[in-house]
């Protein structure tokens, strides 16, 4: 993925964050409903073929693996928590994000839900997003002005527009703003 145009460069992560969840997805699928397959397995799997496939250096897949994991890990948690739908943890329409871009990130975030627990204990509450990232799409906050920043497709955090701020978090997930 390394390449020399900065513009070219952060639309090919946004295409493999994309590429990604859909083998996520996939290989969930293909796992069936019978059994929970785990969301870091599938993410795994999606490593490994974007590294088999020369569409990402081992690094590079890394890291945009982190990003989907944590970006479906945040979804999965306020599915578990609030039972709300993905609507409102998006605070933004939904009409506003592509249809197979919503669908393909709900069927997800709905299973992700199943293994919230377990990947709870493992990681931070609290995420930081931080500029530079990739995200999918759903709102972030900025931690030191308030900002939020709606994202209604995979794309670049950029530094907050308000203060320049680089740290981001989802907005708090037990208020309804919708």
């Amino acid at each position: 993925m390394t390449d020399t145009d900065p513009h070219n460069s952060e639309q090919r992560a946004i295409a493999a964050y994309n590429r990604m969840m859909e083998r996520v997805k996939a290989a969930l699928d293909e796992a069936g409903h019978t059994t929970v397959p785990s969301l870091r397995q599938g993410v795994q799997k999606a490593v490994k073929v974007a590294e088999q496939l020369g569409e990402l250096s081992r690094d590079e897949a890394e890291k945009i693996a982190a990003y989907l994991q944590r970006d479906l890990h945040d979804a999965g948690e306020y599915l578990a928590v609030t039972g709300s739908d993905l609507r409102t943890w998006f605070r933004f329409d939904v009409e506003l994000i592509e249809d197979r871009l919503l669908d393909l990130f709900s069927s997800v975030a709905d299973r992700t839900s199943l293994e919230w627990m377990e990947l709870k204990r493992q990681a931070q509450f609290g995420l930081i997003y931080n500029s530079g990232e990739i995200t999918g799409p759903g709102t972030l906050q900025c931690t030191e002005c308030g900002k939020e920043i709606h994202f209604h497709a995979t794309g670049h955090i950029p530094p907050c527009p308000s203060c320049h701020g680089t740290h981001f978090v989802r907005p708090d997930k037990t208020t309804d703003h919708n």
